[in-house]
């Protein structure tokens, strides 16, 4: 099971973004994460008139590193760590380590 995973609500706390808040569109390997509107790259692109695509410079979302990112508590109103722990029916789930509080619902 992944700490963190598509869908989750994350904040940047290293590198370029620091301090940013995104979505996880997702999970590119176990080290990489793609988060909309974070570290945006300008690419260079090449008019390919065979299939219509125009060319141009455009802006692209780029993968970041997990070890970059935390998990966003709603309750702390900030970035939090994550663990796991097994519930009494026997469902393994996410939980913040600050309060406890289930990620998974």
């Amino acid at each position: 099971m992944r700490k963190i995973k598509k869908g989750d609500d994350v904040i940047v706390i290293a590198g370029k973004d620091k301090g940013r808040r995104g979505t996880v569109l997702r999970v590119v390997d176990d080290a990489r994460v793609l988060v909309e509107n974070i570290n945006i790259a300008r690419k260079h692109l090449k008019a390919n008139p065979q299939v219509g695509e125009p060319g141009g410079i455009v802006d692209k979302a780029m993968p970041i590193q997990v070890s970059n990112v935390a998990l966003y508590n709603p309750q702390k109103d900030g970035p939090d760590r994550v663990g796991f722990k097994i519930l009494e029916d026997g469902r393994k789930v996410r939980v913040f380590k600050s309060n406890g509080e289930v990620v998974d619902v």
